[in-house]
């Protein structure tokens, strides 16, 4: 049998509860011989395994380790694969799992040793029955846990959070307490598995996102095979041609890329697309966060999950159902989780030391009084002795609280932000984020509107100096489109949408050997005749012109238009005018930012320095560094870090890649393109900036409740530590504790589901 090739696969995990069964499924699977690197992803419950060790041999070793993989597949996408809707109810996920219905059997098995030999001791009611049930409620509820202790000191050679609470629950029984041995494992299963019910709720807040589009979608589809007209004309079969096009309810797991589908008003746009026929305003919000319906018509793009105005939309489908958007911003969510902050980082590395300390320390414990200074071992009438303590110690040290407080609060916060329509891709950039002192913008596309406008057309030869109307501006616009026609860049698309305006795109054909001036023009060749087009800076270092004409083209910048220079076969020939405004909404983000501790906000532009100043007053930018090209942007966003430590660019995502690549945090404003969404560290999915300070804050927000949830698990345990070494405390009191420590920190870190900053320029 041929060897298998190293490969890269993701399974999905069911029945993780916790950030320790994470580590352990890690550490089983790294084991394995072939198996080059692994790693588990808690928030999205998968496994990520690298290598030539065969499929059958991971799936087996998960199961060896008491999990389970609900398929031997890679893992399916969102699109199609079902959400996994976590129960209701608590009660609803116990019954759900058979090692958490073991735990709910065991709670109702303690109950009479709780009541009566724990809570009401002073009725006098004693029982033999009372301990037999106790017993029992420890092997129904502790069986789950006692396996999972095995496996982790066989397989993973490993003292885990189990191993600490078998071995106290043991000791409990051999020292006679019962009662006590039996809480302190049904509170910790039940507390593990109330983890596993939050944690499920927080994954599926992302998962949920595929629900917004619809199931099924109504296709136009030939009618085929028609009974009714075959035979006529010579009709064998096929697509009929008297029918034509009939509308058909499809799943959409069945539709393929050219399909067109029929978008009814009000009704969800069922597929990603782009619209063939029909004009009307489409609601993104559930996808980009925008609050107003953006207007469609024929060619614009649509997303899955939006929902059509007023009019009916034909779309034509451009990806399938698993590669939409929806789908692809679970996905990228979901691995998101993997890219740990470094505060979660330090906590791994912190509990993998931690809990075999815990186990020395305990022994220690309970061993040095006795033997040092003659303090019992075993209990007595007056004193808990040290073997009791030691075993208070196991449970009270064991550290669920501490590793949960983390990774449940990154999922929460990633959670919220994708479905505002803001995308932060991991946990370090969430924490890079909320260290951000000052923001770093683009002007075009990103403070402007991006959709500039020609304002002015003026040639050498203008025949009517004092309108700039004549055939000769006609004919410079005409000649300057023929180029620009080969560019993307915004102001290019201006003259390009101008020439059509004024009917002049057909005077000449397309350039040929277009080629572009980085960060300073563009090139081609234009009916034999060579053209260049480019700033003012580019013009006066490589093309001399009329000092009265480069006077009258500095005054343009001072009116906030951004002047194009022109030239034909190496001699000036005139310039373009050409205005963007800013957006409405850049002023009050601006002022967000201000508000909210951003100590500098920098405009870094390749615009002329006049165009851009004037936008920076309009929106409140307090520095402005202008006419760069793009390595100067990535010098100037270095020189920034220097200045104010952690900084954040943000631009479209495609021209400003090596500014945002040299950023702390790059953020695209992106409306949702394929090329924002795979080049920045946090995508903005809306074309606008009013989710910035959302973002800003929701980072800031998580770190402080991540440091809160730190200090809560350690303060909580330090405390009950302390009444553990004064005899105060009880086995069953230090594990209601720790659960309770564990619940705490993991409601904290899930209200940031529901997070929302008062003062955000973000619509609600």
């Amino acid at each position: 049998m041929a060897e298998p090739t190293e490969t890269e696969r993701v399974y999905r995990i069911a029945g993780m509860d916790c950030a320790e069964c994470a580590r352990t499924i890690e550490s089983g699977v790294a084991k394995l011989d072939g198996v080059q690197s692994c790693a588990v992803n808690f928030g999205a419950a998968t496994l990520r395994v690298r290598g030539n060790a065969s499929r059958e041999a991971i799936i087996a070793r998960v199961r060896e380790l008491g999990y389970d993989v609900r398929d031997g597949h890679p893992a399916p996408t969102p699109a199609d694969a079902p959400a996994g809707r976590a129960p209701d109810s608590f009660v609803g996920f116990l019954l759900a799992r058979r090692d958490t219905t073991l735990a709910l059997i065991g709670a109702v098995l303690i109950l009479p040793g709780l009541v009566f030999n724990e809570l009401l001791p002073f009725l006098g009611i004693e029982s033999v029955l009372f301990d037999l049930t106790s017993v029992a409620a420890l092997f129904v509820a502790g069986y789950p846990v006692a396996r999972s202790a095995w496996r982790a000191l066989t397989v993973n050679r490993q003292i885990s959070i189990n191993v600490l609470m078998t071995i106290a629950a043991l000791g409990a029984v051999a020292i006679g307490v019962y009662t006590e041995a039996g809480l302190v494992i049904v509170l910790f299963a039940l507390g593990e598995a109330l983890e596993g019910y939050t944690a499920e709720r927080a994954r599926n807040a992302i998962r949920s996102l595929k629900a917004i589009a619809p199931d099924e979608a109504t296709v136009l589809r030939p009618c085929m095979d028609c009974p009714e007209h075959l035979g006529q004309a010579g009709y064998t079969g096929g697509p009929c041609p008297w029918c034509g096009q009939r509308e058909q309810r499809l799943p959409v797991s069945e539709l393929r890329i050219g399909d067109v589908i029929v978008v009814k008003p009000g009704e969800r746009i069922a597929m990603d697309g782009r619209v063939r026929a029909g004009a009307s305003s489409v609601n993104q919000a559930p996808i980009t966060g925008e609050s107003l319906p953006v207007p469609k018509q024929p060619g614009d793009e649509v997303f899955a999950g939006a929902i059509n105005g007023e009019a009916v939309l034909e779309v034509e489908v451009t990806r399938r159902v698993e590669d939409n958007l929806i789908a692809r911003v679970i996905r990228l969510v979901e691995e998101a989780q993997e890219r740990k902050a470094p505060a979660e980082r330090f906590v791994d590395r912190f509990a993998r030391v931690y809990t075999p300390a815990v186990v020395g320390l305990a022994v220690a414990l309970a061993v040095a009084p006795p033997l040092l200074f003659g303090a019992p071992f075993m209990p007595t009438a007056d004193d808990q002795g040290w073997l009791y303590r030691a075993l208070e110690l196991l449970v009270v040290a064991c550290p669920c609280a501490l590793v949960i407080s983390t990774p449940v609060t990154i999922i929460s916060a990633l959670g919220n932000a994708a479905r505002h329509g803001v995308l932060i891709k991991g946990g370090a950039y969430l924490e890079a984020l909320a260290s951000v002192r000052a923001v770093a913008f683009d002007k075009t596309g990103t403070l402007t509107e991006g959709k500039p406008k020609v304002i002015k057309v003026k040639s050498v030869h203008c025949t009517d100096p004092l309108t700039g109307v004549c055939d000769n501006c006609a004919d410079l616009l005409a000649l300057a489109s023929a180029v620009e026609r080969r560019s993307e860049h915004p102001l290019a698309q201006a003259v390009v949408a101008a020439a059509e305006d004024q009917r002049l795109s057909g005077r000449y054909p397309a350039a040929q050997s277009v080629k572009a001036i980085a960060g300073k023009g563009i090139s081609g060749r234009v009916a034999e005749r060579e053209v260049i087009i480019g700033s003012h800076a580019f013009f006066d270092q490589t093309l001399p012109h009329d000092r009265a004409l480069c006077e009258e083209i500095e005054s343009l910048s001072a009116r906030s238009l951004t002047p194009v220079l022109v030239a034909a076969d190496g001699a000036f020939a005139g310039y373009i005018g050409i205005a963007d405004a800013a957006r409405d909404t850049s002023r009050q983000v601006i002022d967000a930012l201000h508000r909210s501790g951003i100590q500098a906000t920098v405009m870094l532009t390749g615009d002329n320095a006049r165009a851009a100043q004037a936008v920076a007053q309009q929106v409140g930018i307090s520095k402005v560094q202008a006419g760069l090209l793009p390595e100067q942007k990535v010098e100037a966003v270095r020189a920034l870090r220097d200045q104010y430590g952690a900084v954040a660019m943000v631009g479209d995502g495609v021209n400003d890649a090596p500014a945002l690549a040299a950023s702390n945090v790059g953020i695209a404003v992106g409306g949702g393109t394929a090329q924002a969404i795979e080049t920045a560290d946090v995508v903005l999915m809306g074309k606008d900036l009013r989710q910035l300070p959302f973002a800003l804050q929701l980072s800031r927000a998580a770190m402080r409740t991540i440091r809160i949830n730190i200090a809560l698990a350690i303060g909580i345990k330090l405390a009950v530590l302390l009444f553990v070494l004064l005899g105060l405390g009880t086995m069953w009191l230090a594990v209601l504790a720790d659960m309770g420590a564990s619940l705490l920190v993991t409601l904290r870190g899930m209200r940031l589901l529901r997070y929302r900053p008062a003062d955000s320029a973000a619509p609600a």
